[in-house]
Formats: structure tokens, C-alpha cells, sequence
């Protein structure tokens, strides 16, 4: 038996070791819709701690900072009172017109705000999305957390305007008809209102953000809808203007955002309390487009970022 030569070296046997891979599961795998509920309520610091970062980020990039969140619906209420209460005398028949219009602008801009930068949220998105590993709705709805943290100046600043809009009036136009401060209980309501209008955003989010992530180019279709939408709402006039067209009224009647709009407006303008019907379809809409858009969202959960 000879000796191995001097540097080589001894091959040692090899041993295939069998593993169970049974429990194994692609890292970016969709998990059940349970779980991924639960991954996304452990990230609810990130998604409070991104959207807080968002919003400081945008406001220290501007020379006036924050008071921006006020300024910006304050003057697009304003164009929109001189073009449609002035020019085109859209206020025809509406009772205080001025609140009518402030309470139209600061509410759907709340909602057109988290449609359109929430249909950019996975597309804009996507390097932290091939970095970390995380339910990638935390980004959509991060938009309108954002969106909501930045809707509260706004929102404080319509209550105070609709509550000293009867003394400026009587200032500006002593001669003017007489607006009135209707300050009830029905205010406290309002609240209930807002929780619907969120869920709902929520969800137009999440579907936005779906859609979006398989054709980018919707992008630029959002705004256009986000337009168009705007008249449909009764922003700026009554849809009792369309009374000669049932079918055209009933759609109307129906849009969530009018729903929105209207139920605000009876709260705290007119101290009027909105029919149960009015709520009950408000709330089909905004349960049924926070679950719709969830469960689509995580459906598309393994393709997003992929390309």
C-alpha cells in the first residue's frame, strides 16, 4: 500500500444530509388574509411614524411651512366662490352658500388627496419595497394617514370659518340676507362622518395603489377622474338642479363623497338631521370599499416590486 504524496490531500467521503422543507415558504410568499391583517397591525408604528416624517418633510420644504395644510383649501375655496357664487351664480336657491362651499372644498380635498398620492404609493415605492420585507399595504394606507394628519388644521380651520361666517357677513354685507349660526348637538355627530369618509379612503387607496402597480400610467388618469368627480359631488351647487333628470339625480344621490358632503352640511350648517337612509348607504360604501380594497390589495401581495 503506497503512501499519499507529499501536498495532496485525503478526499473525504461525502454525506447528503436530507432536510424537511416542509415548513419552508418563499420570503415574499402571500400569506393568509388573518395574517396578513395581524403583520399589518404590527407595523402600525411605522406606518404613523412614516406618514408624520411625510408630512414634517413637506412642510419644512415650503417657504410658509404648515400653514400651507390651511392656505392651500382656503384659496381653492375662494376661486372656486368667485368663478361659481359670483361669475356663474351657482348659489342660486342654496341656503348660506359661503359655508355651503367651504364644507364641499375642505371635505373633498380630503378624499381626492388620498385617492391621487395614494395611487403612487406602491409605484413610488418600489426601492423599499425590494429592500425590506413587509405587507406592502402599509404603504398605501401610510398616504392616508398622512393625508388625515395633515386634514386636521384644515378641518379645525372649516368649523371656525363656518361658526364666524354669519358675523363676517353681517361686517362685509349688512344689507345681505341674514345667515345663521346653527351650533347644536348635530356637530357632535360629525366625527361618525369622518370615521366613514376614512374607512372609505382607505380603501379607494389600497385599490388606486392596486391598480396603478400593474399600469403605471393610471397615474395621470386619477387626476382627470378626480375632476370630473368634483362636479358630480355637488361641490359647488345642488343636485336639485337635476330634479328634470331622475336617473341622472338618483346616480348622483348615491355618490359616496355627495353622501359625505351632504351629511356634513345638514350637521353643521342646516341642524338638520340626515335620513338613516343616508347614512346606511354612506356606511355600504365605506365598509364595503375598506374591505374590497384590502382584500384586492393582498391579492397582488407577490407581485409588487417585481418589475
Amino acid at each position: 500500500m503506497s503512501s499519499p504524496e507529499p501536498g495532496a490531500t485525503t478526499a473525504r467521503p461525502r454525506r447528503i444530509l436530507e432536510v424537511d422543507a416542509g415548513d419552508l415558504t418563499p420570503v415574499l410568499a402571500r400569506p393568509s388574509l388573518p395574517t396578513y391583517l395581524a403583520q399589518l397591525w404590527q407595523r402600525r408604528h411605522f406606518v404613523m411614524a412614516d406618514a408624520r416624517a411625510q408630512v414634517a418633510s413637506t412642510s419644512r420644504s415650503n417657504l410658509l411651512g404648515s400653514a400651507w395644510l390651511v392656505l392651500n383649501p382656503l384659496l381653492n375655496g375662494a376661486v372656486y366662490f368667485v368663478i361659481f357664487g359670483l361669475v356663474l351664480s351657482a348659489d342660486r336657491g342654496i341656503e348660506n352658500y359661503p359655508g355651503y362651499l367651504i364644507v364641499g372644498v375642505f371635505l373633498f380635498q380630503y378624499t381626492i388627496h388620498s385617492l391621487v398620492q395614494g395611487s403612487r404609493a406602491v409605484t413610488g415605492g418600489r426601492a423599499l419595497i425590494r429592500s425590506f420585507a413587509f405587507p406592502r399595504a402599509a404603504l398605501p394606507i401610510a398616504v392616508v394617514v398622512r393625508q388625515t394628519i395633515r386634514f386636521v388644521p384644515a378641518l379645525v380651520t372649516m368649523l371656525v370659518l363656518v361658526a364666524a361666517l354669519p358675523f363676517v357677513l353681517r361686517l362685509v354685507n349688512p344689507g345681505g340676507a341674514p345667515v345663521e349660526l346653527r351650533l347644536t348637538w348635530l356637530w357632535l355627530l360629525l366625527p361618525a362622518v369622518l370615521v366613514l369618509q376614512l374607512l372609505f379612503n382607505t380603501g379607494l387607496a389600497l385599490l388606486a395603489a392596486r391598480a396603478t402597480a400593474r399600469i403605471p400610467d393610471l397615474t395621470q388618469l386619477f387626476s382627470l377622474v378626480a375632476r370630473f368627480w368634483l362636479y358630480a359631488s355637488a361641490v359647488f351647487f345642488s343636485i336639485d338642479r337635476f330634479a328634470a333628470y331622475p336617473a341622472l339625480h338618483a346616480v348622483m344621490a348615491a355618490n359616496p363623497m355627495f353622501l359625505v358632503l351632504d351629511i356634513a352640511r345638514d350637521l353643521l350648517l342646516y341642524a338638520a338631521l340626515p335620513a338613516w337612509q343616508s347614512w346606511a348607504v354612506l356606511g355600504a360604501w365605506s365598509g364595503g370599499l375598506a374591505v374590497v380594497g384590502t382584500v384586492v390589495f393582498w391579492w397582488g401581495e407577490e407581485t409588487y416590486g417585481a418589475s
